[in-house]
């Protein structure tokens, strides 16, 4: 095993822009089961990765998306959150904020590995990294410098920009 491993630190690097989206599901809070593939042809998908629920960070970047969850659904985007929590701790965090989208549950981290994202070091927690996956399937852009406090913000002018 590397060290890289033995760290929780994942080595791949995210999927490139222009990359299609890996076919990936997985049940959210509700314990519905969300696949990607059932948005194709019909809305753009936000996929976020994060952290940890009911973390400063991460609930500073969950209320932006809520606060924004109009806009970006005008937008003709759904939004979908990821991390390594379960769908019981989801559920709480989603009742807790009001978040009204899919938070999907990851703990064996099939998700964060599809997408390549990075994780924390011996925390193995997801690093912050947002996907904007166009009605095709492709990802349009991926968000590394994420600014959780207007993150609505950042993924409207994206969504915008690909109409």
């Amino acid at each position: 095993m590397g060290i890289m491993t033995m760290l929780g630190l994942a080595t791949g690097a995210e999927l490139p822009e222009g990359s299609p989206a890996p076919a990936i599901e997985a049940l959210d809070q509700h314990g519905a089961r969300i696949r990607l593939t059932d948005f194709k042809g019909r809305s753009a998908v936000v996929l976020y990765f994060y952290p940890k629920n009911d973390t400063p960070g991460c609930t500073a970047q969950a209320c932006s998306l809520r606060d924004g969850f109009g806009a970006i659904q005008a937008a003709g985007a759904v939004i979908l959150g990821v991390s390594a929590d379960d769908s019981v701790s989801h559920k709480a965090f989603a009742e807790k904020y009001h978040l009204p989208f899919s938070l999907l549950a990851d703990p064996d981290k099939r998700i964060i590995g599809a997408f390549g994202v990075k994780t924390i070091p011996l925390l193995g927690y997801a690093s912050r990294v947002t996907f904007v996956i166009d009605r095709q399937g492709t990802i349009r852009k991926v968000i590394k410098d994420t600014r959780t406090k207007d993150h609505d913000q950042q993924v409207l002018a994206i969504l915008k920009g690909m109409s």
